[in-house]
């Protein structure tokens, strides 16, 4: 009896481990990647700010453009701290929902789409209520641009959640 109480412990012990890291590298490839979105999208394609606009982008967001104007060069690494902050937070919490998703049938993908609308719904209702300094999230192109670029960090999230949990599953 020992034994199989072990033994189940130390498979849902490793299975939890990896589903840690499974979320955190995840989150990580998906943070880069909406990254990098932003760099061809955002950047190149619309204008809309800067290359180097990207890292600063959240301290703005979060805490107004006159903090992150006098953060100067910090804004830079609390902007990254804060997206990377979320990126694994959120590749966390996809990690630990995904397999209720697999168990039953589900792609990765499909569950993906839904995941990067929510999360772009909860990151953008706390940025709004803790900040006045925001995009109208109300514009049509806000909205649309905002999902495309989740997508953009969901999809590589939920691929590499469920390649890492099938392999071990």
């Amino acid at each position: 009896m020992a034994t199989s109480t072990t033994a189940s412990v130390t498979a849902s012990h490793v299975e939890f481990g990896e589903t840690i890291r499974a979320g955190l590298l995840g989150g990580l490839v998906g943070g880069v990647v909406i990254w990098i979105y932003e760099a061809i999208v955002w950047v190149g394609v619309q204008h809309l700010m800067p290359l180097a606009g990207i890292p600063r982008n959240a301290t703005g967001l979060v805490f107004g453009k006159d903090v992150q104007d006098s953060l100067g060069a910090v804004a830079y690494v609390v902007g990254t701290g804060i997206h990377f902050f979320f990126v694994f937070a959120w590749g966390l919490v996809f990690a630990w929902v995904w397999p209720t998703f697999a168990h039953r049938g589900y792609e990765a993908t499909l569950v993906a789409m839904f995941f990067a609308a929510i999360v772009w719904i909860v990151m953008h209702v706390a940025i709004a209520l803790v900040s006045s300094n925001h995009p109208n999230y109300l514009d049509p192109n806000v909205i649309i641009g905002g999902f495309v670029s989740h997508l953009f960090y969901a999809v590589p999230l939920a691929l590499i959640v469920k390649h890492r949990l099938a392999a071990n599953g």
